[in-house]
């Protein structure tokens, strides 16, 4: 049975533009309305599976007015517009769309769309699909729930699959149960979090349990790429490209071939680059600098970051339909203070793996200090717990860690009196913060002490985040 298809458009040549690319792959095209009341009257009378909405219609009411009906009836839509002010992109998140299209359309782009739209669909809890469909969802999802992995979690790890990830808490375990969802499909996966939460690791676990786990798995870190080097390390270059190319290089995504790669930091990446990668998503296949070969890739991407991509859209310094395009399924990775729960057997797994690689015998961790830890908000996330459980290693004398030494205790001292509110913007507050940080470390960066550390992030993306907010040596020299 074909799925039934409802185009929402006032301009009739894109409306029946979209009309010959559905009929084209397929589908049932149900009507096209050119209104928010046209829409519900034949929304009533078809019932269709999926809605293409535009955002900015003719009359009192919006698309995304008639967004919030269709979420209400779980009807799939996806949005279309040439528009990506904030004001806009707010109020469209808040309707929970399956996906956003930019005008003008490409036809592939709707067909991986509505693809898109239907998988997340046929896993969605609530799906209003065939009986069938949904026995065979939940007799997968009764599955997973069964297996250890999920279910049971020791003080030390998960298991192969799931990479030694820490902890017990119902936001982990939903986070873990999505995982096995989406990693034998051949989904991209976006996963969002702050900085030291473990991205990459889970990004390592979708590897693994995907059909291209025998593939290599590549990392790139985006921040850290040079500027000047980023597309000759991500597609490569012939002898010959540039000066200094004395040989044939192979990028990233010729090494990731049948396997995964896994782009970290993707919101570092500059607007030129963000073309590219678009294009590398929408075709499958890349261009070595200097070359002429078309190369045909076989390759799944997962992609991170620690920014809001919807703000770095608004503001300009983010493709919206490149974040469309990674934005498939996403999922995202609790901070710590969120999950305060798994603190506990987090100290326990650090202080037994660098008591090991120390040579020394396992240290008792005292009632005081585990409070201490467990209470702690961790700006840097786990990245920060494990150093200190770290630094409380190498600096305890006897066989219990009865003190640590947390950076919030450090620079207790180095506040204001002035307890007065001013409103300041997320930057303006990074900032800020960043430069306290560096004031203390006495400018000193990376290495023990330094002001990476501290916040719990690479050196590479301090830096990275100090040249966006404007921050030089002259600042806090």
């Amino acid at each position: 049975m074909k799925e039934k298809v409802l185009i929402v458009e006032d301009q009739s040549i894109e409306a029946l533009n979209l009309e010959r690319i559905l009929k084209k792959a397929g589908y049932e095209v149900c009507g096209i309305a050119k209104s928010v009341e046209q829409a519900s009257a034949i929304i009533e009378k078809q019932n269709p599976d999926l809605v293409l909405l535009d955002i900015f219609l003719k009359g009192p009411l919006t698309g995304i007015d008639l967004g919030h009906k269709l979420r209400d009836k779980n009807i799939s839509f996806i949005y279309l517009s040439a528009n990506s002010n904030q004001a806009t992109l707010d109020a469209a998140k808040e309707t929970r769309p399956d996906g956003f299209l930019v005008k003008p359309v490409r036809e592939k782009d709707v067909i991986v769309m509505l693809e898109i739209a239907r998988y997340k669909r046929v896993h969605s809890p609530k799906s209003l699909v065939d009986p069938q469909v949904k026995t065979d969802i939940q007799e997968k999802d009764n599955r997973l729930k069964k297996t250890e992995t999920i279910a049971e979690v020791s003080d030390t790890g998960r298991g192969d699959n799931f990479h030694g990830i820490i902890g017990n808490s119902p936001k982990l375990q939903e986070l873990l149960r999505l995982v096995q969802i989406v990693a034998p499909t051949e989904t991209g996966v976006l996963i969002l979090g702050e900085s030291g939460t473990g991205k990459e690791r889970i990004a390592q676990c979708v590897h693994t349990l995907s059909p291209r786990k025998s593939g290599p798995f590549i990392k790139v870190n985006c921040a850290a790429l040079p500027a000047n080097l980023i597309e000759s390390i991500l597609f490569g270059h012939e002898r010959g490209a540039f000066t200094g190319a004395f040989e044939r290089k192979i990028g990233k995504f010729e090494q990731a071939q049948k396997g995964t790669i896994f782009l970290d930091e993707i919101g570092e990446l500059p607007p030129e680059l963000q073309v590219k990668l678009l294009r590398v998503l929408q075709e499958n296949e890349i261009e070595r600098l200097g070359g002429r070969e078309v190369i045909k890739l076989n390759v799944r991407m997962i992609a991170a970051t620690n920014r809001n991509l919807e703000k770095e859209i608004a503001e300009g310094h983010f493709r919206m339909d490149l974040y469309y395009r990674l934005n498939v399924f996403s999922v995202y990775l609790p901070a710590l203070r969120e999950r305060k729960e798994d603190v506990p057997a987090l100290v326990t797994h650090f202080t037994e793996k660098f008591c090991s690689k120390s040579g020394r015998p396992p240290l008792k961790i005292s009632r005081q200090v585990l409070d201490e830890l467990t209470q702690y908000s961790w700006p840097g996330n786990i990245r920060e717990l494990e150093h200190v459980v770290e630094r409380a290693v190498l600096l305890t004398p006897g066989d219990s860690i009865k003190e640590v030494n947390l950076p919030a205790n450090k620079m207790k001292n180095t506040g204001t009196d002035n307890d007065q509110i001013i409103i300041k913007t997320i930057d303006e507050n990074d900032r800020d913060y960043i430069l306290k940080i560096l004031k203390h470390t006495k400018g000193k960066i990376s290495g023990e002490g330094g002001a990476a550390e501290l916040l719990g992030v690479p050196p590479t993306t301090l830096n990275s985040r100090m040249k966006r907010l404007g921050i030089s040596k002259e600042h806090f020299g």
